[in-house]
């Protein structure tokens, strides 16, 4: 994405996301995300095109934390846990406290919950709820604060060089900005995540909220006038028929 089209994008409001407007900040850090994300997508295609070592991928990752997520090479990162045996690629500080271990993998390399064993090992001796996983081209957000002990906390899983959804791609970037860490942003994502959770979303099905709609839907589409007990029809269907039986408390 070209700073050109990141300018339109700031000006008409098209980083809007659910809200009445987008504060100057947050449209600032975008368009610095996404001027980043352009001008690192050569030099990371020409690392996963020679298929480069684990150094080379950790120095442009060392560059993106700095220049595109806002973390500085000489404040915001550390290198304390690098040791001659398993060890941990940066942490990221905030407060002078780190917020999350980041663990690089060789560009070409797939990411799967073995990438995650020392960062997630160091994590939990040392309080770090979030480990961030990254070959470069992807990055994953991982959250193992309390309840999420089954390696269940993918919170974020972006691919940088994605051009299906460019505006997606930079939206998801974003909630791994300083900035937006420090907002409150990313720990929002984790609550919408942990309320997609299917016992969780059953329960919302059954609140009165849900129900009244799904009987004002419903009396639309059949022209029906309502009569006394249609909500506990719908309460009923959904329980017996529509949620799984294991998914109900």
């Amino acid at each position: 994405m070209d700073a050109d089209t990141t300018q339109v994008m700031t000006r008409t409001g098209e980083f809007t996301f659910g809200q009445a407007s987008t504060p100057q900040w947050e449209a600032e850090v975008r368009a610095r995300l996404a001027a980043c994300v352009h001008r690192f997508s050569g030099p990371l295609s020409d690392l996963i095109a020679r298929d480069a070592n684990e150094g080379d991928t950790r120095m442009l990752v060392a560059d993106f934390l700095s220049d595109a997520l806002n973390y500085s090479k000489y404040g915001g990162l550390t290198t304390e846990y690098r040791t001659s045996g398993e060890s941990i690629d940066y942490g990221i500080l905030l407060d002078d406290r780190v917020f999350a271990f980041v663990e690089v993998k060789q560009c070409g390399q797939e990411l799967d919950h073995r990438s995650l064993r020392p960062a997630r090992s160091q994590a939990a001796e040392d309080g770090v709820e979030w480990v961030l996983l990254t070959n470069g081209r992807r990055w994953q957000a991982h959250h193992f604060g309390a309840g999420d002990e089954d390696g269940s906390g993918l919170i974020l899983d972006v691919d940088v060089l994605g051009a299906e959804d460019a505006q997606a791609t930079l939206d998801l970037l974003f909630h791994l900005t300083r900035e937006a860490v420090q907002a409150g942003r990313l720990d929002d994502l984790r609550r919408w995540r942990d309320a997609l959770e299917a016992e969780r979303l059953a329960d919302a099905l059954l609140s009165d909220t849900v129900i009244e709609a799904i009987r004002l839907e419903v009396r639309r589409r059949t022209e029906h006038s309502g009569h006394l007990g249609d909500a506990a029809d719908i309460e009923r269907t959904l329980r017996e028929r529509v949620i799984a039986r294991g998914l109900l408390g």
